[in-house]
């Protein structure tokens, strides 16, 4: 395992890059140091980038967000949510199991979220017993913790409703706080007996579709870039891709650094080894 002290390390080895966004770019409020100079850097070398996010709305939101960080659309290439792929699954209805789900939704998470099922003729309700599934965008307020839930999905749970995940993590750092994801309360109602389906990473299939739209021939010369074992870094070992691991990010407490502190090797092996992953590198923020 690489340790990285910035891309330009490995600029002549890499023609694309599958950069994750929170953790990676930004901590959910603010751009991190140096993103901005990073991104034209990876410009000027020629490296084309694309977006890739557990974010769980639409894919137009994020490049918003973005752009009141101060991080401008003409910088990065592509973006792709996996809200934007729970759109495509609830509007195509293509997969069985969306096929099979109805057209009324429970919706556990923000108002900010509801894009999710614009133009999807889905109604979006507020009881549970007039619901054909749930829809679980993260929870309602940040400072929620899953307990809080816990009485809906027991309900949801008795009245036999399959659940679509549209952000498959468990938990972020927001300005240096931990807060639970879509994913904690997905599989707490799998814990439960429940049936939840998810879009997003750590999925190949997300990974592969992201290849294909940076349009670079040789696989590669691609790399993922990432903050979460368990996401980034294994959805680029399943999907074939090397991983380039950000130890500042949701790791950065466990491996006693913040964002752009370099961790040292050995406790970076120990702790990728425990969660069964393998980065080709580390990296210790989005820096050049």
């Amino acid at each position: 395992m690489k340790a990285l002290k910035g891309l330009s390390d490995v600029s002549e080895e890499f023609d694309g890059f599958i950069l994750d966004l929170w953790g990676l770019i930004h901590d959910g409020v603010t751009a991190y140091p140096g993103v901005v100079e990073t991104f034209k850097s990876l410009a000027t070398n020629g490296t084309k980038t694309i977006l890739l996010s557990n974010a769980p709305r639409r894919s137009r939101l994020l490049i918003d967000g973005m752009t009141s960080m101060g991080i401008a659309s003409e910088l990065y290439g592509d973006v792709f949510s996996s809200g934007e792929a729970t759109w495509q699954e609830l509007t195509s209805r293509n997969d069985p199991f969306f096929a099979g789900l109805g057209k009324s939704a429970y919706h556990i998470g923000p108002e900010r979220d509801v894009s999710v099922l614009e133009e999807t003729g889905i109604q979006r309700i507020q009881q549970l017993d007039q619901a054909d599934f749930i829809l679980n965008t993260g929870p309602v307020e940040l400072d929620d913790g899953l307990e809080i839930y816990e009485s809906v999905l027991v309900e949801a749970l008795a009245r036999n409703l399959p659940m679509v995940c549209a952000n498959p993590d468990d938990v972020v750092m927001r300005e240096g706080r931990r807060v639970i994801c879509a994913g904690a309360i997905a599989r707490r109602y799998e814990a439960l007996g429940g049936q939840a389906v998810y879009r997003g990473k750590p999925d190949p299939a997300v990974y592969h579709l992201a290849a294909d739209r940076l349009n670079v021939s040789d696989r590669n010369r691609i790399a993922v870039i990432g903050d979460a074992l368990e996401t980034d870094v294994a959805g680029a070992n399943d999907s074939g891709l090397k991983a380039i691991w950000c130890t500042g990010g949701i790791h950065g407490e466990a491996l006693g650094v913040s964002y752009g502190e370099e961790a040292a090797p050995e406790k970076a092996a120990r702790l990728a080894a425990e969660y069964g992953r393998v980065p080709w590198a580390t990296i210790p923020g989005f820096r050049w």
